[in-house]
């Protein structure tokens, strides 16, 4: 039996919509997309097989958003909302980020392909192009640590754009679910870990420490984020230099001589 011939039935006997279900199933097991309670948007959602396994990996507590330009019927044993419309214009941005809420989407898809012209290359620009449009979406939807995942055509433009995702994300692995079939070129890019931290390892700034942590750590803030820092109380003015920057807090080591330096003195005497 052909791999086409296996998980083409295999959707039809387990009631998924697509056999592209199981590719979305084969990535989650091993990128661990998925928690209880996560909102989820899927772009090119039609016609639903990946509507149905992020709704079964999210459970009644998640949110499952999908977006396309065709019809999508509505599930029958989970809830999710669809928007039919392009997800470039503003009018389908607008309606997603009302489904997806001000905290903002833990995952978003995108298993969108072109329309197949037969010509490699430009078949690979265009889904290369698509890939990118989702990335925008991505980029604007995500919260903070959230994931990404898109699928995309081999070629030459592939590397330029994988950096791009890179550098946004903690955390980037290219992905051939068993499911795609052995003639596609299709790969899937996973990446995990927005991160929008306002610095990035290696900054040195200014910080003054608002608060300490449970370990002991001074906290200060850069435009809201939470950078930690260790030898520095309440009060003090400080300048760092950022060891680490997660999506959500960072890392940071004191530059500028402070309490390291008298401690060194002292350990001296």
């Amino acid at each position: 039996m052909s791999g086409k011939d296996e998980y083409y039935n295999k959707s039809k006997q387990q009631g998924y919509r697509a056999r592209s279900a199981y590719k979305l199933k084969q990535i989650d097991e091993e990128s661990d997309l998925f928690e209880r309670g996560d909102t989820v948007v899927d772009l090119g959602a039609a016609p639903g097989g990946w509507l149905q396994v992020a709704a079964e990996e999210v459970g009644e507590s998640g949110t499952v958003v999908g977006v396309d330009l065709q019809r999508i019927d509505d599930l029958d044993e989970h809830d999710a909302e669809t928007i039919r419309g392009d997800m470039t214009e503003e009018r389908t941005r607008h309606y997603l980020r009302e489904a997806v809420g001000e905290r903002g989407a833990d995952v978003v898809l995108s298993d969108m392909a072109p329309n197949m012209t037969g010509e490699y290359s430009l078949d690979h620009a265009r889904s290369v192009h698509l890939a990118r449009q989702a990335f925008d979406v991505a980029e604007e939807l995500l919260a903070p640590g959230g994931d990404f995942v898109v699928k995309v055509f081999q070629g030459e433009d592939l590397d330029a754009f994988r950096e791009d995702v890179r550098s946004e994300f903690q955390y980037l692995r290219t992905v051939s679910p068993p499911a795609s079939r052995d003639s596609s070129s299709e790969v899937y890019l996973v990446a995990k870990g927005l991160n929008t931290a306002p610095v990035a390892a290696g900054d040195r700034v200014e910080v003054t420490v608002e608060e300490l942590g449970d370990e002991g750590d001074g906290i200060a803030y850069v435009e809201g984020y939470s950078l930690f820092v260790p030898d520095a109380d309440v009060g003090d003015t400080v300048t760092v230099e950022v060891d680490e920057a997660k999506p959500r807090f960072g890392f940071a080591e004191r530059v500028d001589g402070g309490s390291d330096a008298e401690g060194d003195d002292a350990r001296g005497g």
